[in-house]
C-alpha cells in the first residue's frame, strides 16, 4: 500500500480536495446540482460511492472515477497521526456556486456503514499500515479486527490441562467434548496466536507415556488468556478439550485470535506463566 512520504499540511489537504472537485466537474454532464462522495476504507479494503442531483432535482448513484478513488487514498494516508491513525470514513459534498466544499471525517469511535464488511484481516491490516497506541484503537475496530481488550484488573488467566488424577496418577477429563467442526476452529485459535514463550524440546504426554518427548513446550497468549502448547496438542491428538472457561472465550470472541498483542498484555502473561499465581495443573 503507498503512502506519502510524509504527513500533509492543512493547504495540502485542501488542495487534494479541490483536485477531486475539479474530477468530478469535467466528467459530469452539465446542469449538476449537488455532488456527495463517500469513502470507506480498512487496510486495502475500499469503497466509494457518487451520488450526483441533475438539474430535476434526483439523486442518482454513479460510480466514482479512479482518479477521485486514489485522491481519496492519497488524502486518507496523508492525515495520519503517528499513533492516533487515520480515518476510516469520509463524506465531501460539493455544490456549485460554493467556494468549499464540505468535508466530514467519521468520528474515530464510530464504525463506518461499509457496504459489505471486510474481513478481521482488512482491519488487521489498518492497523499495521497505520499503527496506532492502544489508546486510540476503538472498542469496534479492536473486536473486528479480533484483539483482545486488554486484561481486566490487571490479570491474564491460565487454564487447566485437564481436570486433576486418579489414583494411578492417570489424568482425568470431566468436559463436554467439541464436535469435530468447532474442534477444528478452536485448534486454529490456538496455533494462531503470538508466542510469547518458545523451547525447542519437547515434554511428555501425560495421555500417553510411549511418547516421552512429544507435547511442545511453548507458550501463547492472545491478551487475555495464556497457554501451554499441551492445549493444542491433547486437542488434537487426544479431543481433550481445553478448559471450559477459554473455550468459551474463544467463541466470545468469533474463533479470530489476534496477530498481534500489546507489550504490555505479553508481559502479564508471562508473569501469569512464571509467576506463583499460575493456575495450569
Amino acid at each position: 500500500m503507498t503512502q506519502p512520504p510524509g504527513p500533509l499540511r492543512p493547504e495540502q489537504q485542501q488542495e487534494l480536495v479541490r483536485q477531486i472537485g475539479a474530477v468530478l466537474a469535467t466528467q459530469l454532464p452539465p446542469g449538476w446540482g449537488r455532488l456527495r462522495v463517500e469513502y470507506r476504507a480498512a487496510g486495502r479494503h475500499v469503497e466509494a460511492d457518487l451520488l450526483v442531483t441533475g438539474p430535476d432535482g434526483r439523486p442518482r448513484v454513479l460510480q466514482p472515477p479512479p482518479e477521485v478513488v486514489r485522491l481519496l487514498g492519497v488524502l486518507r494516508s496523508g492525515m495520519y497521526r503517528p499513533g492516533a491513525g487515520t480515518w476510516l470514513g469520509a463524506i465531501l459534498v460539493f455544490e456549485p456556486g460554493l467556494e468549499s466544499p464540505h468535508v466530514d471525517f467519521v468520528r474515530p469511535d464510530l464504525e463506518p456503514p461499509f457496504r459489505q464488511q471486510p474481513p478481521p484481516l482488512g482491519f488487521q491490516d489498518e492497523l499495521r499500515f497505520f499503527p496506532r497506541t492502544d489508546e486510540h484503537i476503538p472498542g469496534w475496530l479492536r473486536d473486528r479486527a479480533g484483539l483482545t481488550p486488554p486484561a481486566a484488573g490487571g490479570s491474564v488467566r491460565t487454564p487447566r490441562i485437564y481436570d486433576g488424577l486418579d489414583a494411578s496418577g492417570k489424568p482425568l477429563v470431566r468436559r463436554q467434548p467439541l464436535v469435530p467442526a468447532e474442534a477444528e476452529r478452536v485448534l486454529a485459535y490456538l496455533d494462531a496466536a503470538p508466542v510469547i514463550l518458545a523451547s525447542r524440546s519437547n515434554g511428555p504426554d501425560a495421555f500417553a507415556p510411549d511418547r516421552p518427548d512429544a507435547v511442545p513446550m511453548n507458550f501463547r497468549t492472545d491478551g487475555a488468556w495464556a497457554w501451554p502448547g499441551a492445549v493444542a496438542y491433547y486437542l488434537r491428538e487426544h479431543g481433550v478439550p481445553p478448559d471450559p472457561d477459554l473455550v468459551a472465550h474463544i467463541r466470545a470472541r468469533r474463533f479470530t485470535a489476534p496477530s498481534d498483542v500489546p507489550e504490555p498484555a505479553k508481559d502479564l502473561a508471562l508473569a501469569a506463566i512464571t509467576g506463583e499465581d499460575q493456575t495450569t495443573v
